[in-house]
């Protein structure tokens, strides 16, 4: 059977999603707790893999179970051989052609970017920060530029294995909650480092370094060497897959979680 699993993490001591030779990763801390319910190796798969210090409120995996356990076994008895910071939220049997990454339409990217004087220290390794005074109008300009389907090239890692740079952006947009700045990004997929790098720039012209019109000139060139510096993983949370609703998967909760809302300044 073929079963895939809603996954919180924070993701600040993990070396990111993907399976590493000497472990550390999410993805093996989550078949290591799996295996333990299992009896035996099981393999998953995620709908997008996050770097190093990213987090993930609304990651989805799948896996294809060589055991008969109930749905419970795998959110709470899984949940069990986990390391706090990883949490199953639900599980849900699927049809053996359900893909995780393949099967989604959307992602949600939320990024929280704390703006003060002073550097984080509840919200370190969870909030990005930056101390220069940020226009909000501005930022808000520049990431309407990025709604619709583009080229972005400029904001596409060297290492990034994506067959196309093409990507549907769905929704950019930014808002202030207190000392709190959040992106939020919605697309058909995201290119390695893409949000971390649309941040960087779009804080550029926050900072008043960059005019509002040079979002839409970086598109138009497509060259990631003349875009801003990638941003900081701390602040950058995978809040959302979306799928067809013929799989029957919880619709993602892209909400800010109560335990940001009480560990975060406002």
């Amino acid at each position: 059977m073929r079963i895939a699993l809603g996954v919180e993490y924070d993701g600040t001591a993990f070396c990111g999603w993907q399976t590493q030779p000497g472990g550390g990763s999410v993805q093996d801390a989550l078949e290591a707790a799996l295996a333990k319910i299992a009896g035996q190796p099981v393999g998953v798969v995620c709908a997008g893999r996050t770097d190093a210090g990213v987090h993930a409120t609304g990651q989805v995996v799948h896996f294809d179970a060589p055991v008969v356990r109930p749905l419970t076994a795998w959110v709470r008895g899984v949940n069990t051989f986990l390391p706090e910071a990883v949490s199953l939220r639900w599980a849900q049997p699927v049809a053996d052609d359900f893909h995780a990454r393949f099967s989604a339409f959307g992602r949600r990217y939320r990024y929280l970017l704390l703006n003060r004087p002073e550097r984080p220290g509840v919200g370190h390794g969870r909030v990005g920060w930056d101390y220069h005074p940020l226009d909000l109008e501005r930022m808000q300009q520049a990431a309407a530029q990025l709604v619709g389907e583009h080229d972005f090239s400029a904001f596409r890692a060297a290492g990034c294995q994506a067959k196309t740079p093409v990507k549907l952006m769905r929704e950019a947009s930014v808002y202030r909650l207190g000392e709190l700045i959040v992106f939020e990004f919605e697309a058909s997929a995201f290119l390695h480092h893409m949000v971390r790098n649309l941040v960087g720039s779009l804080v550029y012209i926050g900072q008043g370094r960059e005019a509002v019109g040079w979002m839409s000139e970086l598109l138009a060139m497509k060259d990631r060497r003349v875009a801003a510096p990638t941003f900081s993983a701390a602040g950058l949370y995978l809040v959302g897959v979306r799928y067809e609703a013929h799989w029957g998967l919880p619709e993602p909760a892209t909400s800010m979680p109560i335990e940001l809302e009480g560990a975060l300044p406002r």
